[in-house]
């Protein structure tokens, strides 16, 4: 099928990339695959959710990351690119994960102030500020105690200072952000690293999909055999 019949049957291709930690690594992975975005695209005046791409059946948007997950899942987009963390926060059944690009590295943790040596052991319910309440239920409740998530969406290490919550879980890279704020991390719930997402429906009925998650994998298991010489 060329590329002019798949878009007369399917539409233009829509590519969503989250802003933020994840984009500069993605762009050289992406490259790679075949997704090169125009030249605006890197201007950061530029205030367009919206671009051209090298090919003219794809477009990307460029999006909260939380969000990308929402577009593929909904089908407004086809395939992205997001971390683990919001696959698994998010859960949507619409959605799939085939290809881990092993880069975004991070891990989603517990801290809290370093001060606060009070285990309070038999503790049963806690206040936890957190953009990601699902995952954050869950981790505590496997520890029987129930998490009261106070949603933010920044500025999380204000939280436990202002006695806004006692606990934080958040994203760890470094750690230096946590000390920076007077925070210690405690536990950590999951490693974290950027996937390749993609629409379910999609991927069986067009096979502009197939291909591309095709030549992600391969993109990732070079990496890999490289990594391990």
């Amino acid at each position: 099928m060329t590329t002019d019949q798949a878009n007369e049957t399917f539409g233009q291709l829509t590519f969503a990339v989250p802003k933020g930690r994840i984009l500069d690594e993605a762009l050289p992975v992406m490259a790679r695959a075949g997704v090169v975005p125009d030249a605006g695209f890197h201007d950061k005046s530029n205030r367009s959710l919206s671009f051209d791409t090298t090919r003219a059946d794809m477009r990307l948007i460029r999006v909260r990351a939380f969000d990308v997950a929402t577009f593929v899942a909904h089908g407004a987009a086809q395939i992205g690119i997001v971390g683990s963390d919001v696959v698994e926060e998010f859960d949507y059944a619409d959605l799939y994960a085939p290809v881990d690009l092993d880069i975004g590295h991070c891990r989603l943790s517990v801290a809290r102030l370093a001060e606060d040596t009070d285990e309070r052991s038999g503790v049963s319910h806690l206040r936890v500020a957190t953009k990601y309440p699902n995952l954050t239920s869950k981790h505590f409740e496997a520890a029987g105690i129930q998490a009261e998530c106070v949603k933010l969406n920044g500025a999380m290490e204000l939280a436990p200072s202002l006695g806004l919550a006692r606990q934080i879980v958040d994203l760890v890279s470094t750690g230096a952000t946590l000390k920076q704020n007077g925070l210690t991390e405690t536990s950590k719930i999951i490693d974290i690293s950027a996937r390749l997402i993609v629409n379910r429906a999609a991927l069986k009925k067009d096979p502009r999909v197939a291909e591309l998650v095709a030549a992600f994998r391969a993109d990732a298991e070079t990496r890999a055999s490289k990594d391990a010489a």
